[in-house]
């Protein structure tokens, strides 16, 4: 299915109706937690909604995923919306933006969905979490060398980090090394147009094959300040 079929059977067909609901709760708590610049209707069903399913079929069926910095909920919501049967974890340091996350879930009456308000380096280091999960995601987070090191420690051997990134790729491949270190390896980039020149985007999909050593994440800030 191509991207502007996709926004046409499933943003504005199958699933309005929750689209809708999940655009007017985002108007509605955006006054009170700033959750994102981006108002406009038609900016908001390309730019978050429609970006956020074009990846929905590089999850297995029935798949634990769990999402780091979940902020507004990008891409988990639009997400769980087109795939029901997806179990979703969402982890989100900030408290407030957790509150909207929780109000999304019970509106839209999602099951299989938890939000833990932790930082995602403290969490994967839990063993709750630690290597457990079919996907990890993010959207808008970080680089992707600095991203790795908080995405694939969820990632259980055989899984996979499902990375939404812009159509520059470049820091896709500087973050060779990092994917190498963390027990993974880049299985394939797959680019996609949003449409009326809303923006060039890829999909990188990195493969888990062998454990994460212990030490990563590291913490404290060292994925940002001195990246792998």
């Amino acid at each position: 299915m191509d991207i502007t079929e996709l926004y046409e059977q499933k943003i504005l067909g199958e699933y309005k109706e929750k689209f809708s609901l999940f655009r007017a709760l985002i108007l509605e708590y955006n006054k009170r937690y700033n959750l994102t610049t981006i108002l406009e209707e038609k900016d908001m069903y390309f730019k978050h909604f429609l970006d956020s399913i074009a990846g929905a079929e590089l999850f297995k069926k029935e798949s634990s995923v769990a999402e780091i910095g979940s902020g507004a909920g990008f891409p988990s919501i639009p997400l769980k919306i087109v795939r029901e049967d997806l179990r979703l974890d969402l982890f989100e340091s900030v408290g407030k933006k957790c509150e909207f996350l929780q109000a999304v879930v019970d509106k839209l009456g999602f099951q299989g969905v938890h939000i833990y308000n932790i930082r995602a380096e403290d969490a994967a280091r839990d063993e709750r979490f630690r290597e457990r999960y079919d996907h990890a995601t993010a959207r808008a987070v970080a680089r992707m060398n600095t991203l790795s090191e908080y995405c694939l420690p969820f990632v259980k051997v055989g899984g996979s980090f499902i990375a939404y990134k812009s159509g520059d790729v470049s820091e896709i491949e500087e973050a060779q090394s990092a994917y190498k270190i963390l027990g993974g390896r880049c299985a394939k980039v797959i680019p996609y147009s949003l449409p009326e020149n809303y923006g060039e985007r890829v999909l990188a999909v990195i493969e888990k094959h062998k454990t994460t050593p212990t030490k990563y994440p590291r913490g404290q800030g060292k994925e940002r300040k001195n990246p792998l």
